[in-house]
């Protein structure tokens, strides 16, 4: 009866039958000047509407995923979705300014109306759409023309996102039987990524959330948050959370280390960006345990050039510490360390090599008298009589 009714469901456990949740934290690189390059094909507009067809997308795949977006800008990290409860007042142009009346929401007082929405839209899609928009374009009006580099301030939407995903996965972790830490009656559990186990005492660990980073770039990296963006990625390795990157517009070096330390995927879209929503369907909508079912798309090269501590310059060889691993292009002054201050030996390096004169070769005794044409033969030429 069990095959003809379907009641065998009933019989398992909660666990067996739940989705794991899903966080999805994107950090889209909103540079003015790098989203200029590629107006002609993929004005940002456009590359939001993808953006949010994505979201929409990863959200329906199960009511427990969630989303998180950043803005990562020239000067700052700024949140898109969820809004933060500190309101940016970020100002280039000095203290003195007067500070915003809010109401009691955090609104404020002269902001308009926030965007109607559609009866036929899912209120979470609108939600998140009217948190982006509006946030961006708070960010956009707030962009003087000294913000207008080059770079992306990349390391700290990492950072930013890291720390969101440690909040939410606290969250998840059920909640503990017994407060006494040398006791803990609690389940094992799995956060971040395919997840940290913590003590336990039961055998087989549980995954209590899937988090993972994907990044949206259309600029260089920049060798001067090389040790920054480093730091959050051996981070993200550590707590097994992968980052993915779609570059539509540049070389970003940095990411594509940033996908193979942490087993993400690295794709460049730069030969056709009008393609960004394929390449966001097809190539990151999969989580990374859906991924060990799939062929995940993978890097040809990966570019492991690193940036010295002392200039910032992208360099192919270099001088490493050989106590806190520091990267320089030269020979630091007097030899010593610009991070740890250990005296660097170097044993030999720059002395002059050794001239060794080369040797004569001694030359060769003819046979049969000297100043004949050499024949080959050890018979004279004959003469006739």
């Amino acid at each position: 009866m069990n095959r003809i009714d379907a009641s065998k469901h009933y019989d398992d456990t909660a666990a067996a039958v739940s989705q794991v949740p899903s966080l999805l934290t994107i950090v889209v690189d909103t540079n003015p000047r790098a989203w200029a390059a590629i107006s002609d094909l993929l004005p940002i507009s456009k590359a939001l509407a993808n953006l949010l067809v994505f979201v929409n997308a990863h959200l329906a795949f199960g009511n427990d995923n969630h989303v998180a977006i950043l803005a990562a800008h020239t000067n700052r990290a700024v949140w898109l979705y969820p809004k933060s409860p500190n309101p940016d007042r970020y100002r280039q142009n000095g203290s003195n300014v007067d500070v915003e009346m809010m109401d009691v929401d955090g609104r404020r007082q002269d902001s308009q109306p926030e965007l109607a929405t559609s009866a036929n839209k899912f209120p979470q899609f609108a939600q998140i759409e009217t948190s982006i928009l509006t946030s961006l374009r708070t960010l956009i009006d707030s962009t003087i023309p000294s913000d207008l580099n080059p770079t992306t301030l990349l390391s700290g939407a990492l950072t930013l996102g890291l720390s969101y995903i440690n909040k939410m996965s606290r969250a998840f972790e059920p909640a503990k039987t017994s407060s006494d830490p040398a006791n803990p009656t609690a389940s094992t559990t799995l956060a971040a990524g395919t997840g940290v186990g913590s003590s336990s005492t039961t055998a087989s660990p549980t995954a209590t959330l899937h988090s993972r980073i994907l990044v949206l770039s259309v600029s260089d990296s920049e060798p001067a948050q090389y040790i920054a963006t480093m730091n959050a990625v051996f981070a993200a390795s550590h707590a097994r959370i992968p980052i993915d990157t779609l570059s539509l517009h540049g070389t970003p070096t940095f990411l594509q280390q940033a996908a193979f330390i942490t087993g993400g995927t690295f794709l460049s879209a730069a030969n056709n960006p009008r393609g960004l929503l394929s390449y966001l369907m097809f190539g990151f909508l999969a989580d990374a345990e859906a991924r060990n079912a799939l062929v995940a798309p993978t890097q040809d090269t990966v570019d492991f050039r690193a940036a010295c501590f002392c200039h910032r310059n992208v360099v192919d060889t270099g001088f490493v510490c050989s106590i806190c691993l520091s990267i320089f292009c030269e020979v630091p002054r007097d030899a010593e360390c610009l991070t740890c201050g250990t005296k660097l030996a170097l044993g030999n390096y720059g002395a002059k090599p050794a001239v060794v004169p080369r040797r004569k070769k001694k030359k060769k005794t003819r046979v049969n008298g000297a100043g004949r044409e050499e024949t080959g033969s050890a018979t004279g030429t004959p003469v006739p009589p």
